[in-house]
């Protein structure tokens, strides 16, 4: 899912910008969460024309894996993506909660982070075991159903000491130990449970080190596990001020590198750009990963002299096909959060022969926003132009080739001809 993504740079648009209307497209990719909910749904549930789907989840392993949410446009349940998009809605929830609570959208955040940590802790069901998977992708990807009606299979799959997957263990770390800092403050024990877990699933992670392949071709790694690792030993210094975790991250450093990928398989950007503000509070043993910080944001601003990366003709940052989205709004949310990060407003990013200050960061992140939002401004263009183009809402109109299977008509309002 990277509607996450999309989320936190509408939330910095919208603090800087009444046109076009950020606040009403925040509120929409909040919204889009509550229709890839699984499980028991709440009463407050807004996304009305979803039901309750897979209330039996985890019965053919004795163990309850209800809830959580459903991944794109399908109806399996993957723990890694699901961990990566918690982790980032609650970077996005810490660094811009005061803006989320003028748009009054700040509960409904927390309600998003909350939905999938619940079922992160229903997944982590032992001090070596998480669960990774719901469903059969195969045959999940070869019927065409509502999660409401579906009746492929359910089967489960975990990761355990002997057959371990630290990628996905570590990055469920993250999104816990991340989780644990949201909460803080308004469920202080929700948040100390989510941060005990993180703890045991670092040092499983960190003691039962070996790739996961079981979500491949679907979910592969290319990157391995060492970017997940730092990035949880990361955020669990974030949530713990613990000298482990600042040793560790001392120790392992040069596993760190530089690079101009931050996505669901990359994280190291990541990890550079959140120890930065401790580099920047004092913490002067964290330097290498200030400048690698530095090395991503030369590689991917369009005018830099030391830029690695395509843009398109209209100017969006373009990495690869399939899913680049992700890549572009990727890059766009450690701009603003690193320019936030900065500790004077005259402070320079220097780049070769080019030299960036806070207010060109923040030109790049506006520039990408900017881009999205005409984006999808074409595609509904299109879609009034084309009731039956691919694409989903118009009212009046019912799509023949809506990407969402959760949009289409129940068994029993087809068989009415609905």
């Amino acid at each position: 899912m990277n509607f996450w993504s999309v989320l936190a740079v509408l939330m910095y648009a919208t603090s800087i910008s009444a046109q076009p209307d950020y606040k009403d497209a925040l509120s929409k990719c909040l919204l889009f969460f509550e229709a890839q909910r699984s499980g028991k749904l709440p009463l407050d549930q807004r996304i009305t024309w979803r039901g309750d789907s897979a209330l039996n989840d985890g019965t053919d392993a004795q163990v309850d894996l209800s809830g959580g949410y459903y991944d794109a446009g399908d109806n399996i349940k993957y723990t890694f993506p699901m961990a990566f998009t918690i982790t980032m809605l609650s970077w996005g929830a810490i660094e811009y909660g005061v803006q989320y609570g003028t748009t009054s959208e700040l509960q409904h955040l927390q309600d998003s982070i909350r939905w999938g940590t619940d079922y992160l802790l229903k997944a982590y069901s032992g001090p070596t075991q998480l669960w990774v998977q719901v469903g059969d992708a195969v045959a999940d990807h070869h019927c065409w159903e509502r999660p409401e009606d579906m009746d492929t299979p359910r089967t489960t799959t975990q990761v355990n000491e002997t057959s371990p997957g630290t990628e996905v263990t570590a990055e469920t770390a993250a999104a816990l130990a991340a989780a644990s800092i949201v909460f803080r403050v308004v469920d202080i024990a929700y948040s100390i449970k989510l941060l005990n877990a993180s703890l045991a699933l670092f040092n499983f992670s960190n003691n039962n080190q070996s790739s996961y392949t079981g979500e491949c071709p679907f979910y592969c790694s290319y990157s391995g596990y060492y970017d997940e690792l730092l990035w949880a030993a990361s955020w669990l210094y974030k949530a713990t001020l613990s000298s482990y975790y600042l040793e560790y991250l001392i120790e392992y450093k040069s596993l760190s590198t530089s690079i101009s990928e931050f996505s669901w398989d990359m994280k190291l950007a990541g990890v550079q750009v959140l120890l930065s503000k401790f580099y920047f509070q004092g913490e002067s043993s964290l330097l290498q990963y200030k400048q690698q910080a530095d090395d991503f944001f030369c590689f991917v601003l369009p005018n830099s002299t030391l830029n690695k990366v395509h843009y398109t003709p209209g100017g969006l940052l373009y990495m690869r096909d399939g899913a680049n989205t992700q890549y572009a709004t990727g890059a766009s949310f450690l701009s603003a959060v690193y320019a936030d990060y900065l500790p004077t407003t005259n402070m320079q990013l220097t780049c070769g022969n080019t030299s960036f200050s806070k207010s060109d960061i923040f030109g790049f992140v506006s520039s990408q926003v900017f881009i999205h939002m005409a984006s999808i401004g074409d595609i509904l263009l299109k879609e009034r132009k084309d009731p039956k183009c691919n694409f989903c809402g118009k009212e009046g109109y019912f799509s023949s080739r809506c990407y969402k299977k959760k949009t289409n008509p129940s068994k029993k309002n087809q068989s009415k001809g609905v």
